[in-house]
């Protein structure tokens, strides 16, 4: 008798059962140029042509040319009134808020004078951001708000996450969110100054500037507070281009790539540009005799 093959038995088949799916994140914010918010852009060149800066009929600056190089601290040193400070107010045309003042010759930024009649000055101080010699958070405002102010200054509407994200983020950038993160309602006034400094400087980057100005950020801040702050510029230029007036010799040879010499010949006449090279040039073996004599304390 012929006996028929079973087939042997198959394998029990079992659909597999979906790992259940997490809900999906909210895509996370971003700035006006599609990168995540509190990260900076590009750093860009600064390419400075024959800038003559006027009080009414006072020539306060002469001549300046130089460029300012992305990724860098440039150091601007030299006597008081020599035009140092006037001179960096005009790359973010905070110059030009002094009735009477004007500006002569090109400051170009990214293909673009900044002095061009099309040109919105308030534009350009969002992308160039300052630091003043003086820690000045504004006093009736919560350090949150501090931070958050440029951005609600630029009418930029954004929902409040979005909103604390920038705000961390510009806070861990300045090296204060450990320290405020758990009183951002207070007063930024309560701070000490060398934390109103950071406070500053982290609303200055909340905005998202390609170029950061300081103007002498640690003349009113102890020898610890004044190393943070050197310390801080050598991260930011990671992302920014950092232009810094100081009158500390030490500190700009601690904490610059570059330093430009600016110098008067005499009261009355208008103050210029010496010589700008790498700092340790500028400090070993500069150019100019004047520089020379600067640098080593012969005058100034």
């Amino acid at each position: 008798m012929t006996r028929t093959k079973l087939a042997p038995p198959q394998p029990e088949v079992r659909t597999p059962v979906a790992a259940p799916q997490a809900p999906p994140r909210p895509p996370e914010p971003t700035s006006r140029d599609g990168r995540p918010p509190g990260v900076a852009m590009i750093a860009k060149r600064v390419e400075i042509s024959g800038v003559d800066l006027y009080y009414g009929d006072f020539h306060a600056v002469e001549d300046v040319c130089m460029t300012i190089e992305p990724n860098k601290v440039t150091a601007l040193i030299g006597s008081s009134g020599c035009g140092k400070s006037t001179f960096l107010r005009s790359i973010n045309r905070m110059h030009e808020l002094v009735p009477g003042a004007r500006v002569e010759g090109s400051i170009v930024l990214d293909g673009q004078d900044i002095y061009a009649p099309e040109v919105d000055p308030v534009c350009v101080r969002t992308q160039v951001g300052m630091v003043f010699q003086s820690p000045n958070p504004f006093p009736t405002m919560s350090i949150y708000d501090n931070v958050a102010a440029g951005l609600k200054l630029n009418k930029r509407r954004m929902k409040k996450a979005d909103l604390d994200l920038i705000v961390e983020r510009s806070l861990r950038g300045a090296h204060l969110w450990e320290e405020v993160k758990d009183r951002l309602n207070k007063h930024g006034s309560g701070l000490s100054g060398g934390q109103q400094q950071r406070l500053c400087i982290a609303r200055a980057i909340a905005v998202e500037p390609e170029i950061l100005l300081m103007d002498e950020p640690a003349s009113a801040l102890d020898p610890v507070s004044t190393l943070a702050i050197e310390d801080l510029m050598r991260e930011l230029k990671s992302q920014y281009t950092i232009v810094i007036v100081t009158h500390n010799m030490q500190q700009a040879a601690r904490a610059s790539d570059l330093t430009g010499f600016f110098n008067i010949d005499q009261a009355g006449r208008p103050g210029r540009l010496v010589e700008i090279d790498e700092t340790r040039t500028i400090f070993s073996n500069p150019a100019n005799k004047a520089t020379e004599d600067y640098v080593s304390g012969r005058f100034g």
